[in-house]
Order: C-alpha cells, then structure tokens, then sequence
C-alpha cells in the first residue's frame, strides 16, 4: 500500500510537471535533466525541495517564488550567492547549504536573516576556517549545524543568541581546551 506521502512525493522533475499541484516534496539529488527553465511557481504546494549534488552554478530565481516552501536542500552545488528573492520564503523553516565550498557566507548572510521564519540552518562540510563577523544577524536561528569544518575559535555575542538552542561543532578544529571553555561559557548550547 502506498503511503499518502509516498503519492506526493517525485524524484524527477518530469513526472512532477506532469501534476504539478500534487507535489509536496520533490527530491531532485542527482537529476539529469535541465532545471534552469522550469516554471517554479506551478509547484505551489511544494513544502520541501533537494536540489542536492546538482553543481549549479546558481540557484534558479524561481524557487523564491515557492509560498508553502519548508525545507530546501541546495548542498553539494557551486553557486557563490543566493537569490536576494529567497526573502520571500516566508515559510522557509530549515535551509541545507552543506558541500559548498563557493559560497561566500559574509556576501549572503543579509538574504539569509531576512527569511524570519528559518529556524535552522545547515553549514555543513563547508571549509569555513572562521564565521564571518556578520553570522549573527541571524538571531532568530534555533539550530545552527557546522559540523565537519575548520573552525578553530568560536565567539558568540550572547546577546545575538537569544533564540539558539543549539549549535552543533563536531568535527572541527577545536583543542580540548577551548571545547573545555566554550562548554563552560556557553553551557549546553553546544554540541561537540
């Protein structure tokens, strides 16, 4: 028996197209077709959308027009910038931008804190050496994952983490004692 879900859900872009308001989740990892013309605003029941493993070199402008988007995966590509229209995801919840060794944080975290309704992030696997010094604009962030970089230091205003309840770091550069500190100063906030 298939699960309503498992109806609602396509893994190519052809299939979705053929009924376009029944898609709630499209699953696009690895997808051989082209999907820089596609209509992103006939998907307007879409909640959750992987682009994953594309290496686009861009993010198409449509999908900031997606009304009911919740989750979107856009790891593993080669763009450098998002979309200034992704502030218009006001339903956004949970943003993937793992794999992207491209990307400038510090040119893109002003669209990224515009989308108020995004309560976690993924920065995974991402090479970032340090956070850039604007990272905090996104205060409204419950969740921050940057697990798998090479951060070796880690200050947080703690005025800016008012939300945040936790902030995942394994798989970094950290010598026991600044884990030690960081534990001490942020408590279990933290998650190594």
């Amino acid at each position: 028996m298939i699960s309503s879900q498992e109806k609602y859900e396509f893994k190519s872009i052809k299939e979705a197209s053929e009924n376009p308001e029944k898609v709630l989740r499209l699953n696009l990892i690895d997808e051989k077709e082209n999907i820089e013309n596609i209509d992103w605003k006939k998907f307007k029941n879409l909640e959750y959308l992987s682009l994953k493993n594309l290496h686009l070199k861009g993010i198409p402008n449509g999908i900031g027009l997606l009304p009911k988007l919740k989750i979107l995966d856009v790891s593993g590509n080669d763009f450098k910038f998002i979309p200034s229209n992704f502030t218009q995801l006001t339903m956004l919840e949970e943003l993937f931008l793992n794999d992207e060794k491209n990307i400038d944080f510090s040119q893109n975290i002003d669209v990224i804190s515009k989308i108020k309704s995004l309560k976690i992030l993924h920065i995974e696997n991402d090479g970032l050496k340090k956070l850039p010094p604007n990272f905090w604009k996104l205060n409204y962030l419950e969740s921050v994952y940057l697990n798998n970089n090479q951060l070796k230091e880690f200050n947080i205003p703690k005025n800016k983490i008012n939300n945040l309840k936790n902030i995942y770091l394994d798989n970094n550069l950290f010598v026991p004692s600044d884990m030690n500190r960081l534990n001490s100063q942020y408590g279990t906030l933290l998650r190594f």
